[in-house]
């Protein structure tokens, strides 16, 4: 079979959640399937130095480059799959069409998005429904959202999780540690230190952390400082405003955004990581977290648990209180944190994009004639 892939999401070098996906569900097919035909379209002009060309080694893999915008249809040719890993450009006939949705958060968060977003992204839902052969889910959480607010066929709803990249977040050894400790302190930053990771936006709940964190501090259970790592995203103001509000601005860290060598240290040295979003579809720092034994808490709300397992503290994102009990129970427990950390690495195991690209070869499968 041929089988046309949008890159689109991972052509930049700094890659978001979606931009991770499609990039390691690519190079993992690369690396299973040596006998469909893989064209993978990537829309990008010829003086755009900013986005990068593809490389796979792969033999059966190629490159369909769009330097003329004439579209989907017309660059890659005749496919009989067309994979869109997001909601995208799904103008093109002939092939099957497959769509991973990630999320409906504009519709379960509409709060934190403008109202252009929420048109676009309603517009997308409306096509892939329409359109689609196949959806991807990332998470049950999504699978139900789907079932929630579209009339799609169930039947052609399928639950595929993502992965975690185990070169890049991993435990660290005693010397790899030392290593990390010196960099982090070349940053300015020493153990004991609280980490939340994710863009800074209202879905993120970095608002909640901060009066939890202000809680800590005021009430003298923990006196380190809360790094955060991530760029400013939109409707981000309500952070700088807690800041001074709540006398923080020396004690919170702003590391923006940093490689995932950098990262990984980051959630290895870490006393306890925070994640308390409002809504997320599948969660990727949870699982980048586990993956290197680092000690959770998490949201009690949308996929966070699903992903977490029994790995991690939940906690009420609506409520900084919950959240800073939950943090404070683990820095109080050195016994309860450890056996948590023994279990995130067991729980990280469970995921991996090999086993993501496997089952959605086994979709693209479902339509060999």
């Amino acid at each position: 079979m041929k089988i046309a892939i949008n890159c689109r999401s991972f052509l930049l070098k700094e890659h978001t959640g979606i931009g991770r996906y499609a990039f390691h569900l690519v190079h993992s097919l690369s690396q299973i399937d040596f006998t469909n035909e893989y064209l993978l379209y990537v829309q990008k002009g010829f003086f755009d130095t900013r986005r990068k060309i593809p490389k796979i080694k792969a033999k059966n893999f190629s490159v369909k480059w769009d330097a003329f915008n004439l579209g989907i249809e017309k660059t890659v040719g005749e496919a009989d799959i067309y994979h869109s890993p997001s909601f995208d450009d799904l103008r093109i006939k002939g092939p099957k069409i497959i769509v991973t949705v990630h999320d409906l958060v504009f519709r379960a968060f509409a709060q934190g998005h403008t109202k252009e977003t929420i048109a676009t992204s309603e517009q997308q839902l409306k096509e892939t429904v329409a359109k689609a052969e196949r959806i991807i889910c990332c998470s049950r959480s999504t699978y139900k959202d789907l079932l929630r607010w579209t009339n799609f066929d169930p039947a052609k709803l399928r639950l595929i999780y993502q992965g975690v990249e185990r070169k890049d977040f991993y435990r660290l050894n005693e010397e790899e540690t030392e290593v990390a400790a010196r960099w982090l302190s070349l940053k300015g930053i020493r153990p004991p230190f609280l980490l939340f990771v994710g863009t800074i936006e209202p879905r993120k709940n970095l608002q909640n952390l901060l009066k939890a964190y202000s809680l800590l501090r005021h009430e003298g259970r923990f006196s380190g400082p809360l790094v955060v790592i991530g760029r400013a995203g939109w409707m981000s103001e309500d952070v700088s405003r807690i800041l001074a509000d709540e006398g923080l601005k020396e004690d919170v860290r702003f590391m923006g955004f940093v490689s995932n060598e950098e990262l990984r240290y980051f959630y290895n040295l870490c006393e306890v990581f925070i994640f308390p979003s409002f809504f997320e579809g599948f969660g990727f720092p949870i699982l980048e977290a586990l993956s290197c034994g680092a000690a959770v808490v998490t949201s009690n709300v949308s996929s966070c648990p699903e992903v977490a397992g029994d790995a991690a503290i939940l906690a009420d994102p609506n409520q900084p209180i919950s959240i800073a009990e939950a943090i404070d129970g683990l820095l109080k427990n050195e016994a309860l944190k450890k056996q948590l950390q023994v279990r995130a690495l067991k729980r990280a195991e469970e995921f991996s994009f090999e086993k993501t690209a496997r089952e959605t070869l086994g979709v693209y499968e479902e339509f060999r004639k």
